[in-house]
């Protein structure tokens, strides 16, 4: 197999560690976070520039891409790099978050789910195996295994009942697939119950996974009960696989993530919020599409060296917003991504330099939220 993980460096103070993730595509340098191509695309750039804003790896989705344009189209293109020309690492999801995020639209089953397309109602059922199959054709370098995300809040029962069918499911998940150039991980379930994390993570790390994720949290509970399961699970994954803490990409979640022994992650919010005029930066967020910032004619973000902030002011952008012209979206697109991804650099900087934990008092010294 193309994957292979190589654990370079650990903080001697904390959980964070430095990697390498190789694969067919490429390196990994980890931690790393993974901006989202839901459709084949990461919303308003091209793969050029996302490779400019010094992107490694990158997130498509099954669910999405299953509905359209389909995984078969994608295979007969060549599989999902040369479908949308990126030739760096990529990763897809299960699909399971979105079609458990359909409510009343989709029933589930031990067999896998019945759901309505969001698209058109159409009918469909996604299994473990029909997940596998959708992943191989979509041919991304790391596929996760079909999974039940249980909602927050749930009741012990149910979350019990959820984490025993995704140990199942995995199981299917491995027998079933088959793609020799891909890295197929287990997702660890559990809720909020530390005990129920526990058996899951034992459960998933005896059938001996290239890599693991984190799913079910990042759904609504406060991010101080996130961070203590993350303190209780991390010591019960393997120390030689990568961790990879599913839809969790705020500065703040990423620092602490790391801290704690997270290598991935993705998450839609700094491309979702630069649509709607909301921009990052390390000390906080703002809307630039407020009349404070009309008159503006700073960049977004002062030492920022990313093309938007090199080039255009707050008064512009703002006015392109108030326009609601395109180029406003991948402006504060570009600056949202390039925050997150040298926040990544510099983390991975300071843990080689074993000065993490001031990097991480530093930093909350700083950040407004």
């Amino acid at each position: 197999m193309a994957f292979r993980y190589e654990l370079r460096g650990e903080a001697s103070d904390n959980r964070a560690r430095l990697g390498t993730i190789h694969t067919e595509h490429g390196r990994i340098e980890t931690p790393v976070f993974m901006p989202v191509g839901t459709q084949a695309t990461v919303k308003t750039l091209t793969s050029t520039e996302l490779e400019t804003l010094g992107a490694e790896i990158i997130l498509g989705n099954t669910y999405h891409l299953y509905l359209r344009p389909g995984s078969s189209l994608v295979a007969d293109a060549g599989g999902l790099h040369q479908f949308m020309n990126w030739q760096r690492p990529m990763l897809t999801d299960s699909g399971g978050f979105q079609v458990f995020s359909l409510g009343d639209l989709r029933k589930i089953s031990e067999d896998g789910v019945e759901f309505r397309s969001h698209l058109d109602g159409s009918r469909h059922f996604i299994s473990p195996e029909i997940s596998m199959k959708i992943q191989m054709e979509l041919g991304a370098d790391i596929v996760m295994a079909f999974d039940e995300c249980a909602p927050y809040p749930a009741d012990r029962q149910y979350v019990k009942d959820s984490k025993d069918m995704t140990t199942r499911w995995a199981k299917r998940c491995l027998a079933a697939h088959s793609g020799e150039d891909q890295a197929l991980f287990g997702i660890v379930q559990g809720g909020m119950f530390h005990d129920l994390r526990r058996e899951s993570a034992a459960e998933l790390v005896d059938m001996d996974f290239p890599g693991y994720g984190i799913g079910g949290l990042s759904v609504g509970e406060p991010k101080p009960l996130m961070y203590e399961v993350l303190d209780e699970l991390i010591p019960h994954m393997p120390r030689e696989k990568p961790r990879y803490l599913m839809g969790v990409g705020s500065p703040d979640a990423l620092v602490e993530g790391v801290y704690r022994g997270v290598d991935m992650f993705d998450c839609v919010l700094p491309t979702r919020i630069a649509r709607h005029g909301t921009v990052l930066t390390r000390t906080g967020k703002f809307a630039i599409r407020d009349l404070p910032y009309a008159k503006d004619f700073r960049p977004i973000e002062e030492g920022c060296a990313c093309y938007t902030c090199r080039n255009h002011s707050r008064a512009y952008i703002r006015h392109l917003f108030k326009a609601k012209e395109m180029l406003g979206y991948r402006l504060t697109t570009i600056h949202n991504l390039n925050v997150l991804l040298q926040l990544m650099v510099d983390i991975r900087e300071a843990i080689a330099a074993d000065s993490f934990t001031q990097f991480r008092q530093e930093f909350f010294r700083n950040y407004a939220g």
